[in-house]
């Protein structure tokens, strides 16, 4: 149950984000920023340091992005993103700079996961 809020609430804030930065999402994006939200909650829990959390997450993100453009994007051609005017582009699916943006997303994320699996460990704990 705790896999399913986790990912839940890392897709609204997905969602939430996007409506920020570019003033619309689409629902396949809460999907995808769900599935990154748990990677990053599952990495926030990893004996490593701040950084490689971040370029894992990182990498994750780009691939969930990546992975969900083929479908989304190339394959049903609903158009929800398009990165085909940005420099060394993947497909038009994702880019350097976009996964730059993703690694800055990740020192919060990565914050917030361990954040939550604290309060939760201390939860069970009581």
């Amino acid at each position: 149950m705790q896999y399913v809020l986790i990912y839940a609430a890392g897709g609204l804030l997905y969602g939430l984000i996007e409506i920020l930065w570019r003033g619309w999402t689409h629902w396949s994006m809460v999907l995808c920023g769900g599935l990154c939200f748990l990677v990053m909650y599952l990495i926030s829990g990893l004996p490593l340091c701040l950084m490689k959390k971040c370029v894992l997450s990182s990498a994750a993100i780009c691939t969930a992005e990546f992975y969900t453009g083929c479908l989304v994007n190339l394959r049903l051609g609903w158009n929800v993103w398009n990165y085909a005017d940005r420099p060394l582009n993947v497909l038009g699916q994702i880019c350097p700079l976009y996964s730059l943006f993703w690694f800055g997303l990740s020192i919060p994320g990565v914050w917030l996961g361990r954040t939550v699996r604290q309060k939760l460990a201390a939860r069970q704990t009581q």
